[in-house]
C-alpha cells in the first residue's frame, strides 16, 4: 500500500507537543491511527515517547502495526471507538500518571478514502462509508430506508446543506424507481442536479452521510467529555485536527470553557465558585491550517484545523 503521502499539518502536530514532559518521555494516544503517519513522526521526534494508538479499523491496525514495528515496545495499539478506548485508559491510574499527550486526527483517514470499496469517494462502487466494517449500519441503509424527515436532518445538521430538501426529495424519487447502491450512483445523482463553484457538488452530502453512518460528532463530544470529567496531569497536551466547521465549533468551545476560571451562571451577580476551575490554556488563538505548499501538495489537507490544550499551565 503507498504510504508516500505526508500526514496533514505534520509539523505543526510535532511541534504542538514540544514540552518539557514529552521530551522526558510518558505515553502519548494517538485516537486516530490511521496510516501511523502521525505516530511515526512524534515516535521519531520524541525518543523516549510511548504512543498507544486506538482504531476501529482492522485495517488500519494491522498496516500501522507493520509500519511502526521498528519502534519496539514504544508502540502499541487498541482496537475500538477511540472515546470508549481512551475512558477505559483514563481509568488506569498508572498509565494516567504517565500520560503527557492526546493527540486526535479526526474524520475519514486516506487509508479509507483511497480503498474504493470503502464506498467514501465519489466514484466507488458501493455505497458504505463504515469506519468499523463490523458494525451493520452503513451509507446505503440510510439513503435506501431512512425517512424524509431523517434524511433532511443529516443533509441540515451534517452537511449544512442549504437545498436539503431538495436533495432529499430526489433522493426519495430515485430510490423509489430503483435503490441507490454505490457512492458513483448517488454522486452522480447530485452532480446532474446541483453545482458548487469551489468543490465537489456531492462533497457535502457525503460528509453528512459519513457523519451519520460513524457517529463522528458524537465521538468528538464524548472524547470532550471523557477528557473534561479527567483532566490530564500538568503539562500534557491534546492536540486535535478537525476537517469541518461542526467539528472545529465543538473543539474550540471546549478549549474555551476549560479556560474559564469562573463556573457561575450568568445570573450570578458575584463569583461563589472559587474562581479556581480553569483547566489550563488554549496553545494557539486561532487554529493552525495547511501552508499553500501543503494544500498543493496534498489538497485535503486544505480544510484541516488544528488546535492545541494545555494542561495545569496557566499564566
Amino acid at each position: 500500500m503507498d504510504i508516500s503521502h505526508i500526514p496533514v499539518l505534520l509539523n505543526q502536530v510535532v511541534e504542538s507537543f514540544q514540552t518539557p514532559p514529552i521530551q522526558k518521555g510518558g505515553v502519548l494516544i494517538d485516537c486516530t491511527l490511521g496510516f501511523g503517519g502521525h505516530s511515526e513522526a512524534l515516535l521519531r521526534a520524541y525518543p523516549k515517547l510511548e504512543i498507544i494508538g486506538i482504531d476501529q479499523d482492522k485495517n488500519a491496525i494491522t498496516f500501522a502495526s507493520e509500519r511502526l514495528r521498528g519502534f519496539g515496545k514504544r508502540f502499541s495499539y487498541q482496537f475500538g471507538r477511540y472515546s470508549e478506548v481512551l475512558r477505559q485508559l483514563l481509568e488506569n491510574v498508572e498509565l494516567y500518571k504517565n500520560l503527557v499527550g492526546i493527540l486526535a486526527d479526526i474524520g475519514v483517514s486516506s487509508l479509507q478514502f483511497d480503498d474504493r470499496s470503502r464506498g467514501f469517494c465519489f466514484d466507488s462502487e458501493t455505497l458504505d462509508m463504515r469506519m468499523n466494517q463490523e458494525q451493520i449500519l452503513n451509507a446505503k441503509e440510510i439513503v435506501n430506508h431512512y425517512t424524509p424527515n431523517q434524511l433532511e436532518q443529516i443533509f441540515r445538521d451534517f452537511g449544512e446543506i442549504r437545498e436539503y430538501k431538495k436533495l432529499t426529495r430526489l433522493i426519495i424519487e430515485s430510490r423509489k424507481i430503483e435503490k441507490i447502491t454505490s457512492s458513483k450512483d448517488l454522486s452522480s445523482l447530485i452532480v446532474k442536479h446541483f453545482k458548487h463553484p469551489k468543490i465537489h457538488p456531492a462533497t457535502q452530502a457525503f460528509q453528512a452521510l459519513r457523519i451519520a453512518v460513524n457517529d463522528e460528532l458524537g465521538e468528538l463530544k464524548r472524547l470532550l467529555e471523557n477528557i473534561r470529567s479527567c483532566p490530564l496531569q500538568k503539562g500534557a497536551r491534546l492536540s486535535i485536527i478537525s476537517f469541518h466547521s461542526l467539528e472545529d465549533r465543538l473543539v474550540k468551545t471546549a478549549f474555551k470553557e476549560w479556560e474559564r476560571k469562573c463556573i457561575c451562571g450568568s445570573g450570578v451577580m458575584r463569583c461563589v465558585c472559587g474562581n479556581n476551575h480553569q483547566k489550563g490554556r488554549n496553545l494557539y488563538k486561532k487554529p493552525l491550517c495547511a501552508s499553500k505548499e501543503e494544500i498543493n501538495a496534498n489538497p485535503r489537507s486544505r480544510s484541516a484545523k488544528l488546535r492545541s490544550f494545555e494542561f495545569g499551565s496557566v499564566e
